[in-house]
């Protein structure tokens, strides 16, 4: 099973998002992140993919959940996300083209704009990330590539990334 991170760069009432240049969510806006290297901690990739995408070396991030893709038999992968709070004066001017695609700082009433319909799946769980303490395993269920189910279900708070 392919592991992922994603990560939010949040600065007030903005958040860090990226257009990809490449599948998977190609021309969509999403968070900045990408796949876990072998032995390497969610935490470690995460922190890794932020400096990689954007240049921006973080220390202090906080993980908030994990959403699987599945079939309802077998899981196909995993996303570890995390949220980064950077103060508000932090000196990182947008729109930029960087390899992966183009970085801008979005408004949260923009993305979560109910007809907003060029954000990847953030609507399904952001809300909860930023509102709620919890932490969640959000659940994707696909037949024939279209999302059919999403559910979420507590994590342990004793779990380590």
């Amino acid at each position: 099973m392919a592991e992922f991170t994603i990560c939010f760069l949040k600065k007030g009432d903005y958040i860090l998002l990226l257009n990809r240049d490449k599948p998977q969510w190609m021309g969509a806006w999403n968070g900045v992140g990408g796949k876990i290297e072998q032995d390497e901690t969610p935490l470690a990739g995460a922190l890794r993919e932020i400096k990689e995408e954007t240049g921006i070396t973080v220390e202090d991030i906080t993980y908030k959940g994990k959403i699987t893709w599945t079939d309802g038999v077998v899981n196909y992968g995993c996303m570890y996300a995390f949220i980064a709070e950077l103060p508000e004066s932090f000196p990182y001017v947008t729109p930029i083209k960087v390899a992966e695609g183009i970085l801008d700082w979005k408004e949260l009433t923009w993305i979560l704009h109910p007809e907003n319909v060029g954000i990847a799946d953030l609507k399904y769980y952001l809300p909860k990330m930023l509102n709620e303490t919890a932490n969640y395993d959000y659940i994707f269920t696909y037949q024939d590539k279209k999302l059919v189910n999403i559910s979420s279900a507590p994590i342990e708070q004793t779990s380590t990334v």
